[in-house]
């Protein structure tokens, strides 16, 4: 049996890619909603234990490779590394510093090698050369959803009453939530964000997921933007967002995550 890969809810995964790569995904918790304000927590260890266990069950002695949300966006981290330690030498974790589809991207290719026959340490080299090629930006159409969730870092944090009336970007930046970009409309931060994409693809082709939170119509019209000023080569998804990411960005927000044909330069 292949190793097997297990990832969280928050990577996005589209169900047709989980069933056809097998790989397993363990759903992150969302309380309330409705009447009630949504809010969300990470995944216990002994959750994570017993999802482990059983992927070992169905995998052997090959082993469990493990991609999680950034260990500064979630206590999900601390469990899989406490989980893990139960099954030494078979479950490796990987420190994504990421979030959504650039993990996503990370479970795919590594569940692709695995199906190849490839051990645990292709399959873990895999997964951190994609995570090291990527990045993850976020529009948001308004900001009170993500400084109540308190995924801003403090200096971000610090400036958020001066956000309230501009359409920011942020950015994924060592596992944490920071400003991009403040724009006053939504037009002009897609046209950042194509910006900052297209330099830091440097005409190489690029993979792009796209994930909206009720704005399906705008995230249209960033694949099309994006498209347009990519090489042709360049491959898309657009989904919507998941809904523990959606609970923390608010309605309208598009993220985007891409992966690079190479690493940055440091």
């Amino acid at each position: 049996m292949p190793v097997r890969i297990v990832t969280d809810s928050s990577s996005g995964l589209p169900d047709a890619v989980v069933e056809e790569l097998g790989i397993t995904v363990v759903d992150l918790h969302v309380m309330g909603g409705g009447d009630e304000e949504a809010s969300t927590a990470g995944l216990s260890s002994l959750e994570l234990t017993a999802a482990y266990a059983r992927q070992l069950e169905r995998g052997g002695d090959d082993g469990v490779l493990a991609l999680h949300l950034s260990k500064e966006l979630s206590s999900t981290w601390s469990s899989a590394v406490q989980a893990a330690a139960v099954f030494p030498d078979t479950v490796r974790v990987v420190d994504t510093g990421s979030v959504g589809m650039a993990v996503g991207a990370a479970a795919m290719a590594a569940a692709t090698l695995a199906l190849e026959g490839a051990d645990l340490t292709a399959c873990h080299d895999m997964a951190v050369d994609i995570l090291e090629r990527s990045a993850t930006w976020v529009y948001l159409h308004r900001i009170e959803e993500i400084r109540k969730s308190g995924r801003m870092s403090a200096a971000t944090t610090l400036l958020s009453a001066a956000l309230l009336a501009t359409k920011p970007i942020m950015e994924i930046r060592d596992g944490k939530l920071e400003l991009a970009g403040k724009t006053r409309t939504q037009t002009k931060a897609f046209a950042r964000l194509v910006e900052l994409v297209g330099e830091r693809a440097d005409d190489e082709p690029v993979f792009l997921a796209i994930q909206h939170n009720d704005a399906r119509e705008a995230a249209g019209e960033l694949q099309e933007l994006l498209e347009d000023a990519l090489p042709d080569d360049s491959s898309f998804m657009c989904l919507e967002m998941e809904n523990t990411l959606a609970v923390h960005v608010g309605p309208g927000a598009v993220g985007v995550s891409a992966v690079f044909a190479t690493a940055p330069v440091e």
